[in-house]
């Protein structure tokens, strides 16, 4: 297995709930160790870790590259009188997953529960757990002991090892450390010109680390690294298929939040075609990145986005094919060279 996959595996086994990212911080502080050109990595107020790599030459334009640590989760709201936990989610959240997940919450494994089927009658059978009908059990045995361990506003994540099936591999939280893992290749690649690097927090609850961080840095350009909705699976045709797993990097030219930088994203694309990177762009205006939060920062920010397709994100399994990793990070490195100049 390559460096860039090991990493993104080692950051997928931390948690990191939008706004508890330290464990993840910190493991990225470590791998960070060794880069020969990279400055002291500034930790700012929002929780950002900002890191400047000194290339070869001074670069005509500010960049920078930039990838979410934090990752959906839940955060505890209260217990019921035989211990089993209160929650709310942190992020988006499909609630038709959470019934029987394993989770894990500071160390400590639990599953998320619900009033059985055989108990339920007429149409409660057929109707979805709302979340506050849902709870999570630790196996405390009163509400005393289930707060004792984990008090109001501590977070779980899901429970979700990293399994390979087939040529595709999974995980949880691969939305975004194979970002981060991305930013840490850049990091120990000698470049040509100066570069911006920022880990960005709570991007899954409305990307506010990126816009403290973004004035901050104040870039000319900036490119995010993002994992993406596929849903192409059977049954789904055409555009609602929106990008393929193994259809190569994702260039999106607009998503939920914002309009991409119509010359970046033409030049991503041909720059990836004549370097025979495989890529696709989306084939529906969804999602949402931390360029929403960069864009209209200071003066403006000239954006574009790279993004791996994914099945199943926000979930114990998201699923992606690693040949698409390759092509992002393939794509990103020739950017690195490209963009400072422009």
């Amino acid at each position: 297995m390559t460096r860039y996959l090991e990493n993104t595996r080692t950051l997928c086994a931390l948690p990191g709930v939008s706004g508890d990212e330290g464990a993840v911080r910190e493991k990225i502080l470590q791998l960070l160790d060794g880069a020969p050109l990279v400055s002291d990595p500034l930790t700012d107020a929002a929780g950002n870790l900002i890191v400047e790599i000194k290339g070869r030459a001074r670069p005509k334009n500010r960049v920078l590259f930039e990838a979410h640590m934090d990752e959906v989760g839940f955060i505890i709201t209260g217990a019921d009188r035989d211990g089993f936990l209160r929650f709310d989610t942190v992020g988006g959240i499909d609630t038709t997953l959470l019934v029987g997940k394993p989770v894990v919450a500071h160390g400590l494994g639990g599953v998320i529960g619900a009033v059985p089927l055989h108990l339920l009658e007429g149409d409660q059978r057929r109707q979805v757990p709302k979340l506050n009908q849902l709870r999570i059990d630790i196996g405390a045995r009163d509400a005393e002991e289930a707060l004792t361990l984990l008090p109001a506003g501590s977070t779980a994540v899901f429970q979700g090892p990293w399994t390979e099936m087939g040529s595709l591999l999974r995980a949880k939280a691969i939305d975004d450390r194979l970002g981060c893992a991305l930013l840490l290749e850049l990091a120990h690649t000698e470049l040509p010109y100066d570069l911006t690097l920022m880990f960005s927090t709570q991007e899954e609850i409305g990307t506010r680390g990126a816009r403290t961080g973004a004035y901050r840095v104040a870039p000319d350009i900036s490119v995010s690294i993002e994992t993406t909705t596929a849903a192409d699976i059977d049954g789904v045709e055409g555009d609602a298929r929106v990008c393929l797993l193994g259809g190569g990097v994702v260039v999106p030219f607009m998503d939920g939040g914002n309009i991409y930088d119509r010359a970046l994203y033409r030049m991503a694309r041909e720059h990836a075609d004549r370097a025979g990177i495989p890529n696709q762009t989306k084939t529906r205006v969804a999602g949402g990145t931390d360029a929403a939060a960069i864009a209209p920062s200071r003066g403006g920010v000239r954006t574009l986005g790279l993004a791996v397709a994914g099945r199943c994100l926000h979930s114990p399994a998201c699923v992606i094919h690693p040949d698409d990793a390759q092509a992002m990070l393939d794509l990103a490195l020739l950017l690195a060279a490209e963009l400072p100049a422009l």
